[in-house]
């Protein structure tokens, strides 16, 4: 069975020891770490940091994986930028020395999964990847999915990828052009899948995006989502069938963490998290 987890991002006004300790309490058996500005800043780690987070990890008994979706870490004025489709080799640069910093944190905390995604083209192309053989930034990403890839190779650290609206990539068929361009240099690309974005981009039922991609599914992020509109909701205020979604990661054998990603309620993180999990028990009691 999958475990169940809760990411940081829905907990930033917490330290970070304080997050984890609500998290275990709780009841999730695993946390998303996104690293970021306040906490665990791969641009400015302290090993002792470092060392405290891997002890309360390990005394809690939490799994961990790694999110790199902080919004303003490289850049305090543009919001999830520079990414790996920047016109500039040393901004594209930029942004993989980040995965680089991620994947050697992930090793330090005992995480074996790191997920990112493309970003959103910059220089006013189409907005987005779908079924499109060619695209002049697809080689921009696949190259430097290529260097990230091949560094997380050599530290044993595994990478999922996440199709998200708005973005280059953002349907699941997006990442299967992705997949096809790359050719063996993408063989251990994996697929973060976000069960909410599938209602934003109508890629329903969940259950069947989950079993056509079952063999590449690496990681999953659990919110609801309005159809047709990218705003992550607590359970029961979105167009999601949350039942549906858990059903389809069962029947699959998927054995890796589902994290709940509500970084919009940050501002009730405490509550937000213990409704969510009520959400997802009493779902699960359905399946």
């Amino acid at each position: 069975m999958f475990r169940l987890g809760y990411n940081t991002n829905g907990l930033p006004f917490q330290r970070l020891g304080d997050a984890l300790e609500l998290v275990s309490d709780l009841g999730y058996e695993a946390v998303a770490i996104t690293p970021d500005v306040g906490a665990l800043d791969p641009l400015r780690l302290s090993p002792a940091d470092v060392a405290e987070a891997r002890k309360r990890l390990d005394d809690l008994g939490l799994s961990v994986a790694i999110e790199t979706g902080a919004r303003f870490v490289l850049d305090p004025r543009r919001k999830h930028r520079p990414t790996l489709l920047e016109a500039s080799a040393a901004e594209r640069e930029r942004r993989v020395d980040f995965y680089f910093r991620c994947l050697a944190l992930a090793v330090e905390l005992g995480a074996d999964v790191v997920s990112l995604w493309a970003g959103a083209a910059p220089e006013g192309e189409p907005g987005t990847l779908d079924e499109l053989p060619e695209h002049p930034l697809l080689d921009r990403l696949a190259s430097g999915l290529a260097a990230v890839l091949e560094r997380a190779r050599d530290l044993g650290v595994r990478v999922g990828f996440e199709p998200e609206p708005g973005m280059f990539i953002e349907r699941p068929a997006g990442f299967r052009t992705l997949l096809g361009y790359m050719g063996p240099a993408g063989d251990d690309l994996g697929l973060t899948l976000d069960v909410g974005h599938c209602v934003v981009t109508g890629d329903l039922p969940v259950s069947s995006v989950v079993d056509e991609f079952a063999g590449r599914l690496l990681h999953v992020h659990l919110a609801d989502c309005p159809r047709g509109r990218h705003h992550h909701v607590p359970f029961g205020e979105g167009d999601l069938d949350l039942v549906d979604a858990l059903r389809g990661l069962t029947a699959s054998g998927f054995q890796g963490m589902a994290a709940v990603e509500l970084s919009r309620d940050g501002h009730r993180g405490p509550e937000a998290a213990a409704d969510a999990l009520a959400s997802l028990h009493a779902a699960l009691t359905e399946i």
